[in-house]
């Protein structure tokens, strides 16, 4: 469980970043980009892996990290924050079905009432209460950002579980991958827009980098120790997610949270427990 503990700390410090990108103008778009040069390095730098044969999953993954990003952003200014934070956290419903169905995962009555409990979590925790005057008509974004959530799941699943290729040498191709994607997003822009690049988004980007660098590793390494409960993996993922993400708000960014929210993080806790102890 430790290594989802620091998956989730390094995944909610990506958020931190993110959040504080706009007030400070930076430009995510080439942090995000920056982000994945310094992930590469460190991977290299820590883990010196074997450069493997391309795979249809690295490939898969190099395209949907960066793409997720952009079609994250148009589904935020489009459709609007809330059922955008709907479509994340609920995508937790593609994994979990692929434990059972894809990787044969055994079922319990216990392991089944943590889900449901944590499902339930998710629904208290999201921001129901907060206006959204996006035109909902444009649905196509967040039905992306909830599939592109769930398979990314599942294809971080699938490089845990493949013993003749160490994950560390899947990231070493798919973090190049996904900056050659991105940086060509950027040259579009420069092109079209005359984008500047400035050297605060490079350094913010790569300050982002090892934080992405630790939620991936952390990520992995915990789908490898608990290899035979995914479920638990994805679900305490997620939850754990909405917990820290919570406390950050309330306590540093001085969000205000609703009874049905405080709700939601006291069935979070009991999913975590109950699953724990499923498994």
């Amino acid at each position: 469980m430790i290594y989802i503990f620091l998956s989730v700390c390094c995944s909610v410090f990506v958020s931190v970043l993110l959040k504080l990108a706009k007030r400070y103008e930076i430009d995510t778009r080439q942090a995000i980009t920056w982000n994945y040069t310094i992930a590469a390095l460190l991977t290299w730098i820590i883990y010196k892996p074997e450069i493997p044969e391309v795979s249809v999953v690295y490939i898969s993954l190099g395209i949907l990290l960066p793409s997720l990003f952009v079609i994250l952003a148009l589904s935020i200014q489009y459709t609007g924050i809330v059922r955008t934070d709907i479509a994340q956290r609920l995508s937790l419903f593609i994994p979990v079905l692929a434990s059972f169905f894809l990787f044969s995962e055994t079922q319990s009555v216990l392991k089944i009432a943590g889900i449901f409990i944590a499902f339930t979590a998710i629904i208290f925790s999201i921001p129901w209460q907060k206006h959204d005057s996006k035109n909902s008509r444009n649905w196509l974004y967040p039905l992306i950002v909830f599939i592109g959530m769930g398979v990314i799941d599942i294809l971080f699943k699938q490089i845990a579980k493949t013993t003749s290729v160490p994950f560390t040498s899947s990231m070493i191709i798919v973090f190049p991958l996904a900056f050659l994607l991105s940086i060509s997003y950027l040259l579009y822009l420069y092109l079209r827009d005359k984008m500047k690049f400035r050297l605060v988004n490079l350094i913010c980007g790569w300050i982002l980098g090892i934080a992405n660098f630790g939620n991936i590793i952390f990520y992995l390494k915990a789908h490898q120790a608990l290899s035979n409960s995914p479920s638990l993996v994805f679900s305490s993922m997620n939850i754990g997610v909405i917990l820290l993400g919570s406390a950050t708000g309330v306590f540093i960014f001085k969000e205000k949270l609703s009874r049905l929210n405080y709700w939601g993080i006291v069935l979070a806790l009991i999913s975590i427990a109950v699953l724990y102890f499923a498994n």
